[in-house]
């Protein structure tokens, strides 16, 4: 069985969004994209469910909040490299997004912020693999022991 993942989010202009996630290199399903919705497509099983605010609102009976000022999710997104997260960040910056806080580099895992238009907060990250496969804590001993 193969799980797919779609993540909504409130968009106040749509066109808008279609274009910064673009810039970002994703591409836009037209299949399922209309004025309401936007499909991005990260990966083949990733995806994102950009909706007009009055269209996500007919999904729940909660209030729905603005990302500018309300956390309700944070998505982060892995890169093969901190180049790669780097040059995501950089798109996403010249296309209109904005970076809350500086680069976090703890080391075995590097990863910087950056918001969309909107708000929403999108986390990329790239952790060496040995971390990945070892675990945080032991790959840092690892480097302490090797040093």
């Amino acid at each position: 069985m193969s799980t797919s993942i779609f993540v909504n989010l409130p968009s106040a202009d749509l066109e808008r969004s279609k274009t910064f996630y673009s810039s970002l290199g994703f591409s836009i399903n037209p299949n399922f994209t209309d004025e309401n919705a936007a499909c991005v497509v990260l990966d083949e099983n990733v995806y994102f469910m950009v909706l007009t605010r009055e269209y996500f609102a007919s999904f729940t009976d909660k209030q729905i909040t603005d990302p500018k000022t309300h956390a309700q999710t944070f998505i982060a997104l892995s890169r093969d490299s901190r180049e790669d997260v780097d040059d995501v960040i950089a798109k996403g910056l010249a296309a209109g997004g904005s970076e809350p806080r500086e680069a976090q580099d703890y080391g075995f895992m590097y990863s910087r912020d950056l918001e969309d238009p909107d708000g929403n907060t999108l986390g990329f990250l790239y952790m060496v693999p040995e971390a990945v496969q070892m675990g945080p804590e032991a790959y840092l001993a690892s480097q302490t022991t090797n040093a």
